[in-house]
């Protein structure tokens, strides 16, 4: 005789949470089209404004973070720094360089008429992971394979009720990707807009995704019809039509 399933308990403690953002605006082009080191670069003046928008509305809704993780890269850290002052927090940002965003190769040596796919091609729906490379440099499966345990040894730490996480768009789609299926995969259309935020509920042995793409300056992207990456391609061959 079959027996009924089990019935479903709720977890035995509240689940942990996990504020996962992306960080603020920058300029990754200089005025001629070329491109700025994206080690070093940071936010621009929108990607400033985006970041205290962040942290005003951390404060106005009484959320308050035992821990702050970042990538260590400025764009990052800088985030994050303006998030803490804008909620009025005063805590120690931590930075695990395993959480950086996927590492292009050179710009310049990819011909014009794969510009497209080397941009873009991470991210459309049935990608090789494995194979697939942004900008001619890493691939996705590179980028799981140093992000995916990060988030695992994060997961495991006791020291934390409430987290900030200020981290990168292809970074992103990774641990969501991770929260919704529990194991190693990647979900490249995932948008993920300039500083936004991201909330995870993270329990004994599950995840739950109550909130993905949130950006405080712009609730419902209505002046956005095209993803951060299909924009920052258009904008880098107008500047190098323009320059000539």
């Amino acid at each position: 005789m079959n027996r009924p399933p089990a019935p479903l308990t709720p977890p035995a403690q509240p689940r942990r949470r996990i504020y996962l953002m992306r960080h603020g605006s920058v300029d990754y082009f200089s005025a001629d089209g070329t491109p700025v080191p994206p080690h070093g670069v940071p936010l621009n003046a929108l990607g400033r404004e985006q970041a205290d928008a962040a942290g005003r509305l951390f404060a106005d809704c009484g959320v308050l973070f035992d821990a702050v993780l970042c990538s260590g890269l400025p764009r990052t850290l800088e985030t994050a720094g303006r998030v803490l002052a804008a909620s009025g927090q005063t805590l120690a940002v931590a930075s695990d360089e395993r959480l950086q965003e996927i590492r292009p190769g050179r710009l310049e040596a990819i011909a014009r008429e794969d510009l497209a796919r080397a941009f873009l091609g991470i991210f459309e729906a049935g990608t090789d992971i494995e194979a697939q490379r942004f900008m001619g440099g890493e691939s996705v499966g590179e980028l799981l394979d140093r992000v995916l345990p990060a988030f695992e040894e994060l997961l495991q730490r006791d020291d934390w009720q409430c987290l900030l996480l200020v981290l990168h768009g292809g970074v992103n789609r990774a641990l969501l990707s991770r929260a919704l299926t529990g194991g190693r995969s990647f979900f490249g259309r995932i948008e993920q807009s300039p500083a936004c935020v991201n909330v995870l509920d993270v329990g004994s042995a599950d995840m739950v995704l109550r909130g993905c793409n949130l950006a405080p300056t712009e609730w419902l992207h209505q002046h956005e019809r095209q993803t951060t990456m299909e924009a920052l391609l258009g904008q880098f061959l107008q500047l190098r039509r323009q320059a000539g």
